[in-house]
């Protein structure tokens, strides 16, 4: 269990979980393994007992604790009425409840049964599938967690960003640690895109052979625990081939932000002869290597992303494209390099547009190809990703599917260097760590 005094606050999700206190509604938390979900959990119960909630009001069971390894849903209900203090409201905080063999059972008759509010964790998105989200249908609010945003990664190490006097006359950023030393804002984006957002590496430092370490442990975590030990679900084919899912692991991964059919993996595995250290004979067969992609999505490991015609104003079936949740997660895959840092920071603009509350798609408009249609309500935003604006064929290649699209939403290109030009014919050019620390 993590001490209360080393929790860093993740506001964003925090006043989530506030805004659905005391509601019917179970709130379930998901996220990739090692997110901070236990955390949040934690920091709720801590905002419940600084509003006058008594300690015996709140029971918390982590079940990836020995102490709950054997128990049932039957078990599970008895364990929990015995904590039950008679006339008073409880808060029930459940983490990691998937492990209970049908743990919705229990959670659903303690609703009826008790005066309770309840947060459950879950590192699989299968237990919201169909069977479950049916079974509590309407009962239960998805609070969906993701690692360190860059603003979060600047707070959970210590950094402080000033606004110092320039040369010029003018200001810029700076960031200062808790020993006074500054960097340049670059640095720690630099260190962020080399170290990803994962909340425990705050706990090591920025050392990379502790980081690894550190990776490898939560890589391994989700591949034993929640892909090949799943539980073989209904209608779907069990994960039993370590080296093809590994493969296909390091495939997506090398392949972020590329177009990407599920029918070409198996082929390009095969014919790049990344398969011959294993026991599989000839090609995996599509539906086979759809499963195991299916496996990856729901452990939150990789998101998809669908193609939208804009024009159409339709959803296209053809090619989609991968996102891997934490980029140093990726580094630990295929080691720190700097060959393909457009699609890297590609990856993080689509997690932040996801944590903003954006609904993401990718855009095609004719031929044109633009990188990211982010919708919220009645407000959409496209998005062109690049790492330099100064080159005129860069400039020319990103502005020209944005000019495409003759609607009046806002039209931007986040960039690592945006050139001399603010806009261009109203779609605005925005330095990249600029637009990250802006919310």
């Amino acid at each position: 269990m993590i001490d209360t005094h080393e929790l860093k606050k993740r506001d964003l999700y925090l006043n989530k979980i506030i805004a659905f206190q005391d509601t019917e509604p179970v709130k379930v938390v998901t996220g990739i393994r090692r997110c901070g979900k236990s955390s949040l959990l934690k920091l709720m119960t801590l905002h419940l007992k600084e509003n006058g909630v008594t300690d015996n009001q709140i029971l918390e069971m982590n079940f990836e604790s020995h102490a709950y390894k054997n128990m049932n849903s039957d078990s599970f209900y008895e364990y929990v009425k015995q904590h039950i203090v008679p006339n008073k409201r409880m808060y029930l905080f459940f983490d990691e409840v998937q492990r209970v063999p049908d743990w919705e059972d229990a959670v659903n008759s303690f609703r009826v049964d008790f005066n309770c509010d309840i947060y459950v964790t879950g590192s699989n998105a299968y237990m919201l599938s169909s069977e479950y989200a049916t079974y509590l249908s309407g009962r239960c609010v998805e609070i969906k967690m993701l690692p360190l945003s860059f603003s979060e990664f600047i707070t959970f190490h210590n950094f402080e960003i000033r606004e110092m006097k320039s040369a010029l006359g003018g200001t810029r950023k700076q960031v200062f640690d808790k020993a006074g030393e500054h960097y340049e804002l670059r640095e720690v984006f630099d260190a962020y895109m080399r170290f990803g957002g994962m909340p425990g590496i705050a706990d090591i430092g920025l050392d990379q052979e502790k980081a690894l370490v550190l990776l490898e442990g939560i890589y391994s975590t989700i591949i034993m625990r929640d892909i090949l030990e799943r539980e073989s679900r209904r209608g779907q084919k069990k994960i039993t081939d370590p080296v093809l899912l590994k493969k296909i692991i390091m495939f997506l991964a090398d392949n972020i932000g590329s177009n990407i059919s599920v029918s070409s993996i198996g082929n390009t595995l095969v014919n790049e002869g990344l398969l011959e250290n294993g026991k599989r004979k000839g090609t995996p067969s599509v539906h086979t290597v759809q499963a195991y992609v299916n496996a990856l999505l729901e452990s939150y490991f990789f998101y998809d992303i669908k193609r939208f015609d804009i024009k159409g104003k339709e959803y296209l079936r053809t090619l989609g494209k991968y996102y891997i949740v934490d980029i140093g997660l990726r580094n630990y895959l295929l080691g720190f390099r700097d060959r393909d840092s457009g699609h890297a920071i590609e990856n993080i603009v689509y997690f932040e547009l996801i944590r903003r509350g954006y609904d993401v798609s990718i855009g095609k408009v004719g031929n044109f190809e633009v990188d990211f249609i982010a919708t919220k309500a009645d407000n959409k935003l496209y998005v062109q990703v690049t790492e330099s604006m100064t080159s005129e064929d860069v400039r020319s290649r990103e502005l020209a599917p944005l000019k495409k699209i003759s609607d009046n939403y806002e039209k931007i290109v986040l960039s690592l260097n945006t050139g001399i030009d603010s806009s261009y014919d109203g779609i605005k050019s925005i330095n990249l760590i600029d637009w990250l620390i802006s919310e």
